[in-house]
């Protein structure tokens, strides 16, 4: 018995290519759901609900698949970063980042529609960002990369440049965590390879 269709509710580059990594092709329907909508000072709560939602609202168009959907944020004391809406916004936080550690959480949500059955997790991984000056701040916010990005930076990209190191998954700061990933589909009884493209 073949498995069900992938999807993922997400319009992201990132996470579209990780899973391709991992051997998955996955069908792309993004969400468009309004993240203005959920409100929370717990980052956890509030990635694990985003990404709940965002899968919430892509699963009524599919009678038989698993749709993914998720959602980051970088969390630094209290403070939570998502996407900058300007690059004012972007160097301000850079500003503040530089030379300090922060936690970067993503919420994962694994609706299989057939089964009417859901999996939730939340991925968080310790961020360590290099000292950097003002020019290199300016230089990076330039070229547009930190809009694009919760926490204003991209691990696979020029942002990578300026993370010291990471404990923990390097894929969660991507967008998408691949082991939690894995151990999500065990509990609703598949097998990751059981999505592997033929070659």
């Amino acid at each position: 018995m073949s498995p069900p269709d992938f999807v993922l509710a997400s319009a992201s580059v990132a996470r579209r290519k990780l899973l391709r990594m991992a051997g998955i092709e996955p069908i792309i329907c993004p969400s468009n759901f309004d993240e203005s909508r959920v409100k929370s000072t717990d980052p956890k709560i509030l990635v694990q609900t985003l990404a709940l939602r965002k899968a919430t609202t892509v699963s009524s168009q599919y009678s038989k698949a698993l749709i993914l959907g998720c959602d980051s944020v970088l969390a630094i004391e209290d403070r939570i970063y998502g996407k900058p809406n300007s690059p004012a916004t972007a160097i301000a936080r850079w500003q503040e980042m530089r030379g300090r550690e922060g936690l970067l959480y993503t919420g994962h949500a694994l609706i299989d529609s057939g089964a009417n059955q859901e999996v939730l997790r939340c991925g968080i991984t310790k961020v360590y960002f290099a000292n950097i000056s003002d020019r290199e701040i300016a230089a990076y916010v330039a070229t547009s990369e930190p809009l694009k990005c919760a926490g204003s930076f991209a691990l696979e990209g020029q942002g990578g440049l300026f993370v010291e190191k990471i404990d923990g998954c390097h894929t969660n700061v991507i967008g998408l965590s691949l082991p939690l990933l894995r151990t999500m589909l065990a509990d609703l009884g598949y097998q990751v390879t059981d999505f592997w493209q033929n070659p």
